[in-house]
């Protein structure tokens, strides 16, 4: 039987050299000369240490344009509220969204229940397996989930026939 999964991934060492050359810019740039700017990621977190809330606006977009560069889509960022530190300075904590959380993966399971498409969805842990009798059905669920215009990125692997 057809069957697909419905998954959010994000390519670590794709945001890794995102993250290198964000580094490499702010040492060149002339706004940044003197200021103790960084960017630090563990795991999934990122920590962005600047020197004050400009600045920090300007790294979040150098960070979503180098993503953007790389093919990864910032959409799987999810920006913590920002924190003083010492002095002036401001820290924010940064988290890279892997899987789908079950809210999301209950309300794509109502959405496409909704269609009354002749498929079935099944909720395995942070993804989702789409199975139907036609490869049509399938397509049809794909550009129904699209259409729900989702502020996580989803991708659409592991299609079978």
């Amino acid at each position: 039987m057809p069957s697909f999964d419905i998954v959010s991934r994000t390519d670590l060492p794709e945001v890794d050299n995102a993250i290198n050359a964000m580094r490499r810019e702010i040492d060149q740039r002339f706004d940044f000369k003197g200021s103790s700017c960084s960017i630090e990621r563990d795991e999934a977190l990122l920590t962005i240490l600047a020197d004050d809330d400009l600045k920090l606006r300007q790294m979040h977009e150098l960070l979503k344009g180098h993503l953007t560069r790389r093919k990864v889509d910032a959409g799987a960022l999810d920006f913590q509220e920002p924190e003083k530190a010492a002095g002036q300075s401001v820290r924010q904590k940064v988290v890279v969204r892997q899987g789908v959380p079950s809210e999301l993966s209950k309300k794509i399971v109502k959405e496409i229940k909704a269609a009354k498409m002749k498929v079935q969805v099944a909720i395995q842990g942070d993804e989702l397996r789409v199975t139907g009798k036609k490869r049509d059905d399938l397509q049809a669920a794909i550009q129904t989930v699209k259409g729900m215009k989702l502020d996580l990125p989803l991708q659409y692997v592991n299609f079978r026939d």
